[in-house]
């Protein structure tokens, strides 16, 4: 095999709760990953050079070591000394810093890509310890699906589904820091933390408009006062028929729930009417 094509989908955080900050810098984490059908492409080659060359279609994406894709691609032939080296063509469908990990679902990607094309033949656990060092996110982002994430993501459990659902996705054109976002957390005994085990049953129950109404995201209480247009995306989308609408990861992008299509899709053209340049995209779930 010389070439690998595969995709890397991002994700949205059905509930994001911080239980409280590590002192080695982390922090203790339980949310709930959802899969989406948003993605990135990605085409491997094999290179006779010991090089990894990276072409993307983003021009303010970085080609070298500020890239996760290049990071994972050098950790995997160190582990496992490949000489070749590996061109990488990326077409960039996630948006990007938006709290959707894409750039840890390309490293994911990366992994899953390194492991086919040099025949390695890891199990999905190998992948994981290797993805961890590079990301919190990763060990999810190579696993997919619906998750309950733990410790500081890198302990992953399998859940029931989320029930059949339509997603609309809105990124405003503005930038959100996540250092910044998790350096002004507090945490303290007023914090008003999600209920994530409330959400875990009613996905046991298969109950979409109770797990609707209890999703919940820590960060909101960061990022929306310094960002209010979060909040009048979120509106948008109640007004406009989500069942419920929530911040995804550290932001801005700001996500619906929908259990009718032709619903999802009016209200995009509302999200779109708003004056905040959104990118917005209606999906389903990745099963």
């Amino acid at each position: 095999m010389k070439t690998f094509r595969i995709k890397a989908y991002a994700k949205i955080n059905l509930g994001l709760d911080v239980l409280r900050r590590r002192p080695d810098g982390y922090h203790e984490v339980k949310m709930i990953m959802q899969t989406v059908d948003l993605y990135d492409d990605l085409e491997f080659t094999k290179l006779a050079e010991d090089e990894i060359r990276i072409f993307t279609d983003k021009e303010e994406l970085p080609a070298d070591q500020g890239n996760l894709i290049w990071r994972a691609a050098a950790r995997m032939k160190e582990l496992y000394q490949i000489s070749e080296g590996v061109s990488v063509k990326l077409t960039k469908r996630i948006p990007i810093a938006a709290g959707m990990a894409g750039g840890s679902a390309d490293a994911a990607a990366t992994i899953h890509a390194m492991d086919a094309l040099f025949c390695l033949g890891l199990s999905l656990e190998e992948k994981q310890k290797i993805g961890v060092k590079l990301g919190a996110d990763i060990p999810y982002c190579l696993m997919r699906g619906t998750a309950l994430s733990e410790g500081i993501g890198e302990k992953l459990s399998t859940i029931p589904a989320m029930p059949s659902c339509y997603i609309l996705i809105a990124k405003p054109n503005i930038h959100v820091s996540t250092k910044w976002v998790y350096t002004n957390l507090v945490l303290d005994e007023h914090t008003n933390h999600p209920d994530i085990d409330g959400m875990l049953a009613s996905m046991k129950k298969r109950d979409l408009l109770s797990l609707s109404n209890q999703i919940g995201n820590i960060l909101e209480s960061v990022t929306i006062p310094a960002y209010p247009q979060i909040a009048a995306i979120k509106e948008c989308m109640l007004q406009n028929g989500a069942l419920g609408s929530l911040m995804s990861g550290s932001g801005p992008t700001v996500f619906g729930i929908f259990d009718d299509k032709d619903k999802a899709m009016a209200a995009k053209e509302k999200c779109r009417e708003l004056p905040y340049r959104c990118f917005v995209f209606v999906t389903d779930l990745y099963r």
